[in-house]
């Protein structure tokens, strides 16, 4: 039987974690629909100086719900000026995939990428030295092209074999690109992505929904992910209009059949 290759972006639950018992609560929740893992990001009981939950403290949560930590998201300046302090949090997590959720202060911009690249070069290898990837996650603002160069302001990081991509095939839809495509291209750096629906509602234009109520193509987008060689498709809604923990499972059951769930 193949693995469970399901996790849950606890992004999506973020109200609900603000407290150790919320937080908790949320991964007994996730482990009882089936989710395999969970991206930490968003975690309000974890943020601070002294937080209500270490990276201990989760990682004895997370045993205890049959849960992995397969992916966080994490800012980029403790990244590059804490290294250290962030192998260890990883290590501490049993985790070994760190992603950023974009590198906004380039304002879209051609040379902003080229030196996000340049800054994070030598944090990235030493996460990579210590047996951690180091993702970026995209939206669809890096799809904007240069005006002198014609290619999207990505591209210094798409060029950059030493990143994996954390495609968010939402955005990936918004920007105009096929996803499955988008996946096949990069084949091979996209171990963990995020998996989200685009719908449409009204005549005021498509909204996030759970995977399988919206329009994408979800046949191509996991077919794409197989051969591409993703590890985990990470479910991900970052607005929901009803339950969150419904929607969470609506994707469940629509992407379990086709066997991710094992």
């Amino acid at each position: 039987m193949a693995a469970n290759q399901l996790a849950a972006q606890m992004y999506t639950l973020r109200d609900f974690t603000k407290t150790a018992e919320g937080f908790d609560a949320c991964l007994q929740t996730l482990h009882a629909i089936g989710y395999a893992g969970v991206q930490l990001s968003a975690i309000g009981c974890m943020n601070g100086d002294a937080p209500e939950v270490d990276a201990k403290t989760a990682r004895e949560m997370l045993d205890s719900h049959g849960l992995l930590c397969v992916a966080t998201h994490r800012p980029e300046e403790r990244l590059v000026q804490n290294t250290a302090e962030e192998i260890a949090f990883h290590q501490t997590l049993g985790c070994t995939y760190a992603a950023v959720g974009g590198a906004w202060k380039t304002q879209d911009r051609d040379a902003g990428y080229r030196e996000f690249v340049a800054q994070t070069a030598e944090m990235r290898q030493a996460l990579a030295d210590a047996g951690i990837q180091f993702g970026y996650h995209n939206h669809s603002h890096e799809f904007i092209r240069d005006a002198d160069t014609k290619e999207w302001v990505l591209a210094a990081v798409l060029d950059d074999p030493t990143f994996q991509l954390e495609v968010d095939t939402y955005w990936i839809q918004h920007a105009g690109l096929d996803p499955a495509k988008f996946l096949l291209r990069y084949a091979g750096r996209v171990d963990v992505i995020h998996m989200k629906d685009k719908e449409v509602v009204s005549k005021d234009g498509p909204v996030m929904a759970p995977v399988g109520e919206g329009n994408m193509d979800w046949d191509a987008i996991v077919a794409a992910g197989r051969e591409a060689g993703v590890r985990w498709y990470v479910v991900e809604q970052d607005e929901c209009r009803r339950d969150p923990f419904e929607c969470l499972a609506s994707s469940f059951e629509f992407l379990s059949a086709y066997g991710l769930a094992g």
